[in-house]
């Protein structure tokens, strides 16, 4: 009898465990959910962890062990490209460096998506602190970088067609438990043939600061897969200066493009001026920035794919080539839309993403 007992209960434990794998197996799988279900699943809009642009994020349950981030999309900004662009885009595809759609809702004019929790917040935390960069570590911020590129180089090679993002940025860089990076935000993003080297574009889309020049104006060449490596050099840059400006003079009016800056550094053999103790630390630091400095070449030609990227990570940093200087010719002030010579297009529309 208690033989029988125990493998009854045996098999009521195994039941009930399989039960609730599907049950969260089925909470992970794309669906459509009602507006009434949002309310439910973030408990009334309870818990708000983040506010951009285009809508706020609240922290949400599906079931006993699937948190997910509920983004609620601004009615009165978004037009429904942004909608469209991230349920067709991230709900077809799967990378452990893009973050996962979980769930959409389209309920009359409400609309908002549902992803995967990532705990630990966006990389721009990370970047813009020098105290938690140096919690995280430079040999840490090397394997996130290098997860920004894998998960890149996906989206312009490993999926049916070529995913151009046009937002890559710290803010776009969400962190999980284990401080792994996955990309974020296809709102912008646009979908081409892999065969196609040239993206029509009649409007310029992006954060200031990440927007590569050619988006801006044709003066600069063509609109490619190219764009993105250049928003993944400044964000390189970012991760090793903490800020996109470094205000290294006391003028404060005259701020030093902080690119252009560590250019100069890096040419006259100067250290970077970056507070590091460990030498393979400094080694590390140095090497992102070359490799960034490669990245946001003026010209998309002059820039590697973001497999040459990923090769240039994995390789020995003493072997990198400093690339040459991309402010030779041109100030670059994309903050303020030109650049000294080569006026941007005026008729251009410009999207741009708030951080």
């Amino acid at each position: 009898m208690y033989w029988f007992y125990r493998q009854k209960k045996i098999k009521r434990k195994d039941h009930l465990k399989i039960e609730r794998f599907l049950e969260d197996y089925r909470a992970l799988k794309p669906a459509r959910y009602s507006y009434a279900d949002i309310k439910k699943i973030t408990n009334q809009f309870k818990d708000k962890v983040g506010q951009g642009g285009y809508g706020t994020v609240y922290r949400g349950q599906l079931s006993n062990d699937v948190y997910v981030a509920v983004k609620i999309l601004n009615s009165t900004k978004e037009n429904g490209e942004e909608f469209i662009n991230e349920v067709g885009i991230i709900g077809t595809i799967h990378h452990v460096n893009v973050v996962r759609l979980v769930g959409y809702c389209a309920d009359g004019f409400r609309r908002a998506l549902i992803y995967e929790f990532l705990p630990n917040d966006s990389l721009e935390k990370f970047a813009s602190s020098d105290r938690d960069k140096r919690l995280l570590g430079w040999k840490k911020l090397l394997e996130i970088a290098m997860g920004i590129a894998k998960g890149i180089e996906y989206l312009h090679q490993g999926c049916d067609q070529q995913i151009l993002h046009f937002d890559i940025k710290p803010h776009n860089i969400l962190l999980d438990e284990n401080l792994n990076p996955k990309i974020t935000d296809f709102g912008l993003a646009k979908l081409c043939s892999k065969e196609q080297s040239v993206v029509s574009m009649t409007t310029a889309r992006g954060t200031i600061g990440y927007i590569a020049p050619e988006v801006f104006s044709r003066n600069f060449g063509n609109v490619s897969y190219k764009s993105d490596v250049y928003s993944f050099g400044m964000l390189l840059l970012e991760m090793v200066g903490g800020k996109k400006n470094l205000d290294v003079m006391v003028n404060s009016t005259n701020q030093i493009y902080f690119p252009e800056w560590i250019y100069n550094r890096l040419d006259s053999g100067e250290e970077l001026g970056i507070h590091i103790q460990d030498e393979g630390d400094a080694k590390i630091a140095k090497k992102l920035a070359i490799i960034g400095l490669w990245c946001i070449q003026w010209y998309p030609v002059d820039r590697p794919s973001m497999h040459g990227v990923i090769q240039m990570l994995e390789g020995e940093g003493d072997t990198l080539i400093k690339p040459p200087n991309p402010f030779a010719s041109t100030n670059p002030t994309l903050a303020t839309g030109q650049a000294s010579g080569r006026p941007f297009n005026s008729e251009l529309e410009v999207i741009v993403e708030s951080e």
